[in-house]
């Protein structure tokens, strides 16, 4: 397994890493165990969670999981979300975070959090009230580092400048959703993040299963699949034509659409490491086999003929 640094930062971040959305919710603890286990087993060093998935149960499969191997892994968390009825239960104040974070600490059986994510951009909190939260607990050491998660361009540019205007610690990467098929964020996020090093953890890699090649046109969804009961847009006659052309583009070359879902994103250098989800030990073999493709820049090319 490749590492890579996680922006401008010291960090060193498996080019794969583990999503947990999935646990508490999709797959329960012996699941969730025995995918940690198998991605320990392949190399996966970054595992990304957030303290809502699974209900707060994904934090506490990863922190029971973990422990006694914990040193090993970079744990990735997020706050924002809404985690109870009534005020401070949700968004970026520093009430909440400060609240949520010894929360999670509980629920990961552990005194740090590696990289501390603020989920969602709260337009009713100021800005330097949420980084000066975030600076005081890197401070304190219950975090490393800190980033963001589903902000705009205009709203990392914003945190950034602010942390420089403020002599504040500053976000050092940026969850996106970013494939093959979603590729919005290249138009100004992107440059952002070569401009100023941040370092991009795309999640959906494989735009909800699309990108596994196991949904054809004209042909029905596989029973049990994410995709069978809502297509979420996905199941157009332009994607079925890219998808036809990135599968026969896999097969001159003897690989795979989800070995090519991940070294496409991976050809940008600033893409530290690529978020996916997992409820099986052998999906985690497949993600972790995919980060071992490097695309030449005339492969590249070819893929995003395909794109236009």
């Amino acid at each position: 397994m490749q590492h890579r640094k996680l922006g401008k930062s010291g960090l060193e971040v498996s080019v794969i890493g583990l999503g947990a959305n999935n646990f508490g919710g999709r797959i329960d603890y012996g699941q969730s165990d025995s995918v940690i286990s198998q991605a320990i087993d392949v190399g996966i060093n970054l595992i990304d969670t957030s303290n809502s998935y699974g209900n707060t149960l994904s934090e506490e499969y990863i922190g029971r999981s973990l422990e006694g191997r914990r040193e090993s892994m970079v744990i990735a968390t997020k706050v924002s979300s809404r985690m109870n009825d009534g005020p401070n239960q949700a968004g970026n104040s520093r009430k909440h975070i400060m609240d949520q974070v010894e929360k999670s600490l509980r629920r990961l059986r552990t005194d740090y959090i590696d990289l501390y994510q603020i989920h969602w951009w709260d337009p009713a909190t100021p800005i330097d009230e949420t980084l000066r939260a975030l600076d005081d607990l890197t401070a304190q050491g219950k975090i490393r580092y800190f980033g963001c998660s589903n902000f705009n361009s205009w709203q990392v540019c914003e945190s950034v400048w602010t942390s420089r205007d403020l002599s504040l610690r500053s976000f050092i990467s940026v969850q996106p959703h970013y494939s093959l098929l979603e590729r919005s964020i290249e138009t100004d996020l992107i440059p952002f993040c070569d401009r100023y090093g941040m370092g991009i953890l795309p999640y959906f890699p494989l735009a909800n299963g699309f990108l596994t090649g196991k949904y054809r046109k004209g042909a029905a969804p596989p029973d049990g699949t994410r995709l069978q009961s809502d297509d979420r847009g996905l199941f157009s006659d332009r994607n079925f034509e890219i998808l036809e052309q990135l599968i026969s583009f896999c097969d001159e070359r003897g690989k795979n659409i989800i070995d090519l879902a991940f070294a496409w994103l991976l050809f940008r250098e600033n893409v530290s490491s690529v978020i996916a989800g997992a409820t099986k030990p052998d999906q985690v073999i497949t993600n972790g086999q995919a980060g071992d493709w490097d695309l030449t820049p005339e492969e590249y090319k070819i893929v995003a003929g395909i794109l236009q």
